[in-house]
């Protein structure tokens, strides 16, 4: 919330509400939320690099099979993950609303 409201008061968008999860332990993860300007009072940064994506859906329990079946998807192309970076496209509650949950690992490779 302190986020959106921080991009509220800077006048600024969130492009397809596209919000990247950096899961940095069991405990914590660093979100990194596309605005279209930057962002008085936040950590503005910009992520540059070759990046490689896929959609999944299912149960947030499905996330350890995801990311096995992304790693055996990157190296199919011949890539390998430096970074990873999940995209929760719903929340809990509206994925359980629409019966439906899309998950994006999007990944620098």
């Amino acid at each position: 919330m302190r986020m959106n409201e921080k991009v509220a008061r800077a006048g600024a968008e969130m492009p397809d509400w596209l919000c990247l999860s950096d899961h940095t332990s069991e405990s914590n993860m660093d979100l990194y939320l596309a605005v279209d300007k930057e962002v008085e009072g936040a950590e503005n940064v910009t992520l540059s690099g070759k990046f490689l994506s896929k959609a999944y859906e299912g149960s947030f329990e499905n996330t350890g099979e995801w990311c096995r079946d992304f790693e055996a998807y990157a190296r199919g192309k011949g890539l390998a993950v430096k970074k990873w970076y999940m995209w929760y496209t719903t929340c809990p509650a509206c994925a359980e609303k629409y019966g439906k949950n899309y998950v994006v690992i999007v990944a620098e490779v």
